[in-house]
């Protein structure tokens, strides 16, 4: 079993090729404005190191979101061009899913990503990754109110949130994810589409 995940959710690209429970090439870096430019040719560049070729392929993993509006198009283009050209499915994740099960705490996990103005993409998962609190755009401050009556709670964030819980920089498994969702069901790349949980400025502005 190959597979690729993919990660363009925020500023920084995370994507890996694991092949045989061994993750055979990855890349963890961060980018400003340059990641629309350099995620496709960096990926291209794994396949390389792993001595195989894209039609080696036999899934794709890609976060389909929360995150940067842009950054989520990124990985989700990339994701479906790759698979509509070798014809195999896509399994799309959560970020903060995958965050949660980079974590190796046996505490609860909050995950959260900075949406600015005291928002925050966040969510709740216990120590076996299973869901406690939905993936949400919410305050801040709401969800903290929702962690309230957990034993322990680990937060997970690469953001300055002013948080008084212990804190965990996100550094992605990124072979820990990959073996998570191996047998997770993919679908066609037609269907695969952006998470993203808040509405556009547009849809913001248009009432929708």
């Amino acid at each position: 079993m190959i597979s690729l995940y993919i990660d363009t959710s925020s500023n920084y690209l995370y994507s890996g090729i694991v092949k045989d429970d061994k993750l055979v090439s990855s890349i963890k870096k961060k980018y400003e404005k340059d990641l629309s430019k350099e995620a496709l040719p960096k990926i291209i560049e794994l396949f390389d190191k792993a001595s195989i070729t894209p039609k080696d392929l036999d899934k794709i993993i890609v976060v389909n979101g929360p995150g940067s509006f842009t950054g989520i198009r990124i990985g989700i283009t990339i994701a479906k061009t790759i698979a509509w050209a070798l014809n195999i499915n896509i399994t799309p994740i959560s970020g903060l899913n995958a965050m949660a099960i980079s974590c190796n705490t046996n505490t609860y996990k909050m995950p959260l990503i900075d949406a600015r103005r005291g928002y925050v993409y966040g969510a709740i998962y216990d120590k076996d990754n299973t869901t406690v609190v939905k993936d949400s755009y919410i305050v801040l401050h709401e969800l903290l109110d929702k962690s309230k009556d957990l034993d322990e709670v680990t937060v997970i964030t690469n953001n300055d949130l002013d948080i008084n819980l212990k804190k965990e920089k996100y550094d992605p498994d990124i072979l820990k994810i990959v073996k998570h969702f191996e047998e997770s069901d993919s679908i066609n790349p037609h269907l695969v589409n952006p998470i993203y949980l808040k509405k556009t400025e547009a849809e913001e502005k248009a009432g929708l």
